[in-house]
């Protein structure tokens, strides 16, 4: 009988231990940042070309390395940024891309939910970023071929 009740009581310990570490495990599961993005023309975004639609993006961690799951319009990628910085200039995620000669590259993706700014391209050197940001054009605008012209794409968060 006694033999019985400690059984019992292994048991329960037992099944309180796993159901506690499936709880843990789930809580460290969720994404750290997960969206959604439009782009309206052909982009570089590190070693990926994405063609112009509708996108999907995951990073699963807040933590190095950085690396963006992408999903959309038949492309798949993982991209992982080169560089961060803990300043972000605008209030709402984005993605700013930069137009050299009709080639789209995005520069950097701004997180104000992490407080951080990721980069891929470095930033051109005869602008400030807050210059840069201040030049962004609107999507239905043309590129000169000659300039180079910065975009900004609203990224529409799914949490963090």
């Amino acid at each position: 009988m006694i033999w019985a009740r400690h059984s019992k009581l292994v048991s329960n310990a037992a099944a309180a231990a796993l159901a506690l570490g499936a709880l843990a495990t789930g809580g460290n599961a969720q994404d750290s940042l997960q969206g959604k993005f439009t782009l309206p023309f052909e982009t570089h975004w590190g070693n990926a070309t994405l063609p112009s639609g509708d996108y999907t993006f995951t990073l699963p961690s807040n933590s190095a390395p950085y690396r963006f799951y992408i999903q959309g319009q038949g492309a798949n990628a993982i991209i992982q940024a080169i560089a961060t910085e803990q300043t972000v200039a605008s209030e709402r995620p984005q993605l700013n891309i930069v137009n050299t000669g009709d080639v789209h590259t995005v520069q950097t993706f701004e997180a104000p939910a992490l407080g951080v700014t990721f980069s891929w391209t470095p930033t051109p050197k005869h602008q400030g970023p807050k210059e840069a940001r201040q030049k962004a054009v609107p999507q239905s605008a043309p590129a000169s071929q000659g300039s180079e012209t910065i975009t900004s794409i609203a990224v529409r968060s799914r949490g963090r």
